[in-house]
Formats: C-alpha cells, sequence, structure tokens
C-alpha cells in the first residue's frame, strides 16, 4: 500500500505552458547533486548546471569541516577572544542553528565539532573504536551553543569551539540550488543533494513533483509514503547512513549534545516537511537526539510534520505528527 501526503494550498500551482523536464546532475558535499526543471526545449542546460554547481561550491567553501581553508575550519582555528566576520551565507546558517538550538533546548547543537571528530565522523583519522568517558567530557566543555554569540554576521569564538554545521548545511544547499534556479527564471523545479529534496511549482501535466519519503533499509516492509513537494522541502535524519560498528553495537553519526556521545534512544529515522530544507535538516536532527515519545510531543507542539521510525521489541513503530496525519490524502 502506499500512504499519500498532499500540503494544503491555498491555490494550486500554475501549470507550465510549452515547457519541457530537463536533469541536471554533479557532484558536492562528498555525494551527488540532481535537478528535475521545467524549462523550453532550448534552455541552456550547462549554464544552468554550471549555476546550481556554483552556488553548491559556494556552501562547501563556506561550511565544510574537510576544507582546510573554508571559512568554518578558519573560525574553528581562530585564537581565543577574537571576532570573525562569517560570509553571509554561512552567517544566515549559524543563526538558524542558533534560533533552533535555543527552541529545543539544546537538542540541537551547531558546536560539536570537537565531538564530531572525535566519534570518527569528522574530517580526522578515527581509531575504530569509542572514545574514552574522559575524552568526551573534555570534548564537551569546549562546545555549548549558549558560548556562540552573533553579533550581526560577527561570531565570537570563545577559544576552542568547533563549529559542526553538517545538521544543517545540505539543508541550506539545496535551498541555495533553488534559488540560484529562480534566479534564472525557473519556477518549476526539484533539487536533491544527497537525498534531502525541495520542489516547486508542477510538471507539463500539471502534476506536483511526487517523491517518495525516504524509509531504512530496515523499514522496506512499511507502507511506502509519497508527497506532492510544492513549495516544499523534506530531509531525513536515519541511523543508517553513517555509523561504526564496535563489539556488537551501532554507533551512529546523530550526537546527543547532552551525553557527548551517539544517540541511544531506539531511534531509525525522522522524516521532516518544511518550507526550507535547512529547516528540515536541522529539525530533523533535533528530533532524532530527543527519542520518539519527545520527538512527537515536539513536533505535535510547533506544528511540524514529521514521521517518526523507531525500534520497538523486534520490529518499527512509526509515529506521525499531527501536522504530517493532516496531509493525508483520505
Amino acid at each position: 500500500m502506499t500512504r499519500v501526503l498532499v500540503p494544503l494550498l491555498t491555490q494550486p500551482p500554475a501549470r507550465p505552458l510549452g515547457g519541457v523536464v530537463h536533469a541536471l546532475a554533479g557532484e558536492t558535499m562528498g555525494t551527488t547533486w540532481s535537478v528535475k526543471l521545467i524549462a523550453q526545449p532550448a534552455a541552456d542546460v550547462p549554464g544552468l548546471t554550471a549555476m546550481v554547481q556554483h552556488a553548491l561550491d559556494a556552501v562547501v567553501a563556506q561550511m565544510s569541516p574537510w576544507e582546510p581553508l573554508s571559512a568554518l575550519c578558519r573560525y574553528n582555528r581562530a585564537p581565543a577572544g577574537s571576532w570573525m566576520t562569517l560570509p553571509a551565507g554561512m552567517a544566515a546558517v549559524v543563526r538558524r542553528a542558533i534560533e533552533i538550538a535555543e527552541a529545543t533546548d539544546g537538542a540541537f547543537d551547531p558546536t560539536l565539532g570537537a565531538l564530531t571528530d572525535l566519534w570518527g565522523f569528522g574530517p580526522r583519522p578515527f581509531s575504530g573504536q569509542p572514545p574514552s568517558r574522559e575524552a568526551v567530557e573534555i570534548a564537551r566543555e569546549v562546545g555549548g551553543w549558549t558560548r556562540l554569540p552573533l553579533d550581526g554576521d560577527a561570531l565570537f569564538q570563545p577559544g576552542g569551539l568547533r563549529l559542526d554545521l553538517n545538521g544543517i548545511a545540505k539543508g541550506f544547499g539545496v535551498d541555495q540550488a533553488a534559488a540560484a534556479l529562480e534566479r534564472a527564471g525557473v519556477k518549476s523545479y526539484l533539487v536533491e543533494v544527497g537525498g534531502e529534496l525541495r520542489g516547486a511549482g508542477a510538471k507539463p501535466d500539471g502534476q506536483p513533483w511526487w517523491v517518495e519519503m525516504e524509509r531504512a533499509p530496515a523499514a522496506n516492509d512499511a507502507l511506502q509514503t509519497i508527497v506532492a513537494l510544492h513549495d516544499l522541502s523534506v530531509a531525513t535524519s536515519g541511523d543508517y547512513r553513517r555509523f561504526f560498528d564496535h563489539d556488537g553495537r551501532r554507533y551512529a553519526h546523530t550526537l546527543d549534545p547532552a551525553s557527548g556521545a551517539p544517540t541511544d534512544q531506539g531511534m531509525v529515522s525522522v522524516t521532516v516537511l518544511a518550507k526550507t530544507c535547512m529547516d528540515a535538516d536541522a529539525w530533523a536532527t533535533a528530533l532524532t537526539v530527543m527519542g520518539p515519545e519527545a520527538a512527537l510531543t515536539f513536533a505535535t507542539a510547533h506544528a511540524l510534520p514529521a514521521l517518526i521510525v523507531s525500534r520497538k521489541g523486534a520490529g518499527l513503530e512509526e509515529r506521525l505528527s499531527p501536522a504530517l496525519s493532516a496531509m493525508l490524502d483520505a
């Protein structure tokens, strides 16, 4: 069976006239990107591809922990007590990250760079086994989103604090790619970067961009869920994406700021729909940290459309937030 989600629209997207579907693709952020867009048959596809690639390259140049000359790495190396003026895009991401950290009482925290490296999910070499409790506590002490004052576009470095924006930057990249298309006059498109998507407009046949919400490998027997992405984004956080196994236990890449260790509350995946992919990305990360019950409570209180999948006994349990249930096509 298939579960169909349709967002509530004040008016349906306009059907494009005379356009055809063009496909673009490339690589970024250690993964791939793809775009489907509606334009005239003679559209400058190479030029549009270059525009999208440029937008994504700018995000990497600003926020990648794997690029030593990125603005993020330069901030992480900055001396204690210094201020750094951030590029406009990075400043917008940090500002939104702080807002979401405050809203989630720190479940989302953009200052876990030291812990990310310690657990082997950053650019530094990793031993393949969990770090000591002492090492975790030392890394926790240099972090904390409340130590991150942002004054305009200037960010203060209190000393030793290391940003990690991987829980929000990819979604921002999707938004930046979409913005580049819109500046070029494209009104109907589907942008995808590493499984995170944003859609707008309609296809030539009047249909919206239908996409399947990501399912964890362990949930392949669950209901297929498809959603109409019109002026909407979707992002998924899952324990099956990046992890390592040690002594029979899986350590997933999403870290709990409260413990300094990978989350261990039985979460398999969280998928969130939002206006921007940046928000969908960050909310999905935060809900994963909270655990299934607290995540559903938070999503309900904040009207977040969320699909929460967790382990229950030998199987899986799905929870749909009220905002997501309201999209069900009866």
